[in-house]
């Protein structure tokens, strides 16, 4: 069984963090004041954590849930599920 979702959305995303890291090097060689900068990373990071959580209730309600439905490779997206969360916990 191979899912295929779309990511389009998370595409989006990553353009515009891509766009905010770009800013952020611009700062660094510019010499912005630290505590601006810091900001800004700050920014990026609260947009990976937002990016992520998109991918993971994507996976849960699509490839998950079809598994589970199915019954084909159940054990194997549970399982992925378990090393996703000891992953982000850390």
């Amino acid at each position: 069984m191979a899912c295929k979702p779309d990511h389009t959305p998370q595409i989006k995303r990553l353009n515009r963090m891509i766009g905010q890291l770009g800013g952020v090097k611009k700062m660094i060689e510019d010499g912005v004041y630290c505590p601006e900068i810091l900001i800004q990373t700050k920014a990026v990071s609260s947009a990976l954590r937002s990016l992520e959580t998109s991918l993971l209730e994507g996976h849960l309600n699509g490839c998950v849930t079809e598994a589970i439905f199915s019954g084909v490779e159940k054990d194997k997206k549970v399982e992925e599920l378990l090393q996703i969360f000891k992953t982000r916990i850390k």
